[in-house]
């Protein structure tokens, strides 16, 4: 694949910072599909909910790290929509930064006067920045000095003000997401929509189901592995153990694959509703198939294509990596609460 240049409004890659190349590349790809016009995804909700989710899947199931960029710069352009944010500028690359580590937090001041009170500066340090390196912008949450929050405020990246802490990222897995930490010192920024309007909006547990097929898409890039392995000839009793994985990862993958269809085809049919239930549901089911998937191919392939197949070595160190973003235990006990409180119509067939 030939790698387009950088716009004019897109940071010059890592100024001054000795890169990884898989890095470099990542970001080059982004910058790729954003200039193709592949990043112009449909909203969430428009009736396209589906087709949004399959793209994010394919570009996983090439490669978890741009996926990871990918999902962030089409969720922050949905966000601004959503929000009624002006356009974003021609050609932007953007990050979204929404992960409140307790020991970072970003603060903003009025700059009075200036954009009808929208124009902001931002002092504080914000954790967990995928692409910052690469990005033109950002779009974050922030709060006021009194705690009031959070709100949500686009900066662009190439200014003074922004300082980005390249030795944060020590990672292996998923190491060209790049997700370092940045500090903000008198950042110019401008306010996207009012307080709690990002956790607010229906379009907050869209994105977070649509994390969902970026999982998803890793896991099968590392079960057609194990479909490759297990429709070739072999000695018996090694190709019956790859039979088994294979039943045992199918069954997994068609339980997420169909969860994500109602879950996308419920959006579509009525997208302001709360669809907390299904995105934690599909968000869990993914997350398991995707264990599931890690771990079978794993122990029906052997050490041989983690030792000498470099994609699915790295996706299958990227991917338990990317799964954490997952809440783990705490999203099983948000799902049971609104059972508790729905009841279990939804089991029924």
């Amino acid at each position: 694949m030939r790698l387009v240049n950088s716009p004019d409004c897109a940071p010059a890659l890592n100024e001054g910072v000795p890169v990884p190349f898989h890095e470099q590349e990542v970001a080059r790809k982004l910058h790729e599909i954003i200039h193709t016009g592949l990043a112009d995804l449909p909203a969430p909700g428009s009736g396209r909910t589906l087709e949004r989710w399959q793209a994010l899947a394919q570009v996983a199931a090439q490669d978890l790290s741009l996926a990871k960029l990918f999902e962030g710069h089409t969720d922050a352009l949905a966000i601004r929509r959503e929000l009624n944010a002006p356009p974003a500028p021609p050609g932007s690359s953007w990050g979204m930064w929404a992960a409140e580590a307790p020991d970072a937090k970003v603060v903003f001041h009025p700059n009075e006067g200036v954009d009808g009170g929208h124009s902001v500066w931002l002092d504080g340090r914000k954790a967990w920045c995928s692409g910052a390196r690469s990005v033109s912008h950002g779009l974050l949450t922030v709060w006021r000095n009194d705690g009031t929050g959070p709100f949500l405020a686009s900066v662009a990246m190439h200014q003074p003000g922004v300082q980005l802490l390249n030795e944060a990222w020590p990672a292996i897995g998923m190491a060209a997401s790049a997700s370092i930490d940045v500090v903000f010192s008198s950042a110019r920024a401008q306010l996207v929509g009012q307080a709690g309007a990002y956790l607010a909006r229906p379009g907050f547990w869209h994105g977070g189901a649509g994390i969902a097929a970026c999982w998803l898409g890793g896991a099968q890039a590392l079960a057609y592995a194990l479909w490759q392995a297990a429709a070739q000839d072999g000695p018996g009793e090694r190709l019956l153990l790859r039979q088994i994985a294979l039943g045992k990862v199918d069954l997994a993958l068609q339980h997420t694959t169909a969860l994500l269809r109602e879950t996308a085809a419920w959006i579509d049919a009525q997208p302001t509703a709360d669809a907390s239930v299904l995105a934690l549901r599909v968000r869990l089911s993914a997350e398991a198939s995707a264990d599931q998937v890690l771990a079978e191919t794993g122990r029906a392939l052997g050490a041989a294509p983690f030792c000498k197949d470099a994609s699915f070595a790295r996706m299958a160190c990227d991917l338990p990596v990317f799964l954490r973003q997952s809440h783990a235990e705490r999203d099983f006990a948000a799902l049971g609460k609104r059972i508790a409180a729905q009841g279990p119509q939804s089991w029924a067939l």
